[in-house]
């Protein structure tokens, strides 16, 4: 019997953390961030369709600093997941397990959510004229 102390099982302290469990564990925090957004969605559509007069303090409420913040978190979330679930496509595939693999297309997602995100509301603001 060994005389070395340690854990029963491994935990999370012990590991050193790699692009693949980051994105597993921010895969699931932006799982549950679209669900957020999305019922902010549902009730947008609902203030919309039933109290068309409450829409100006629900555009107003977007509009500011906070609502832009969570409108951007929101994009990020809804990008981020898209690409790491199309990763996930991938590998149920049985394609991409290599060690070089797994981290270039951890990357890629990250870079094509930053990318993706900056460009869309890049084109919304200029949609609206703002840029």
């Amino acid at each position: 019997m060994s005389s070395t102390k340690r854990p029963l099982s491994p935990h999370l302290s012990i590991y050193k953390p790699q692009i693949t469990t980051v994105l597993s564990i921010t895969h699931r925090i932006t799982g549950v961030a679209l669900y957020a957004g999305t019922i902010l969605l549902i009730i947008f559509i609902a203030v919309v369709a039933y109290t068309p007069e409450n829409h100006t303090k629900l555009h107003e409420c977007l509009a500011s600093a906070f609502g832009r913040t969570i409108l951007f978190g929101w994009t990020l979330a809804l990008y981020f997941h898209l690409f790491n679930g199309i990763r996930h496509l991938f590998w149920d595939m049985g394609k991409g397990f290599d060690i070089p693999s797994v981290n270039k297309s951890g990357w890629a997602v990250v870079i094509f959510t930053i990318i993706a995100s900056l460009a869309s509301w890049a084109v919304a603001y200029h949609n609206a004229g703002v840029l």
